[in-house]
């Protein structure tokens, strides 16, 4: 949001967890569970990377507003980036890659909703959960912990 372009590349040797976010959305809450993912392993070399998107008319106008709603509502302190389209021909390209990637039944393609969530290992590996699955969910635990765990070696 700070008008910088940046890559996957500016959190090296990370295990990111990639996010579109909407503040108005029914899943918000999960805000508040993606904050305590941050905390418990952003020292050991992991961090949420939230994207806001309006793709299903479901988020703030301006990256102020948004930034704002973040920080007061749910005091976020993972890195919240610019708004982006996350489906169709102006698609981010990160999520035009992501999408490639399917989740647990086997399914990949448009992201369905707000809060599907891509876990991005430093070599490159993918692991696609979609918006219901919740950020604490054991699935997504054990993936971090498994790729931190496999990271520090």
């Amino acid at each position: 949001m700070d008008a910088e372009s940046r890559t996957l590349a500016d959190w090296p040797e990370q295990v990111r967890l990639v996010v579109n976010v909407a503040s108005r959305c029914g899943l918000s809450p999960q805000y508040a569970k993606l904050e305590e993912l941050q905390h418990t392993y952003g020292d050991q070399g992991f961090t949420v990377l939230g994207f806001p998107s309006n793709q299903f008319l479901q988020e703030l106008s301006t990256n102020e507003a948004i930034s704002e709603y973040c920080a007061q509502k749910w005091g976020i302190t993972f890195p919240v980036l610019d708004k982006v389209r996350v489906n169709g021909r102006k698609a981010a390209p990160l999520y035009v890659e992501l999408k490639k990637t399917a989740d647990a039944s086997g399914t990949a393609g448009r992201v369905i909703w707000n809060f599907e969530k891509f876990l991005v290992l430093p070599n490159g590996d993918v692991r696609r959960f979609r918006p219901t699955v919740e950020p604490d969910d054991p699935a997504i635990v054990s993936a971090i912990e498994a790729a931190l765990v496999t990271t520090r070696g």
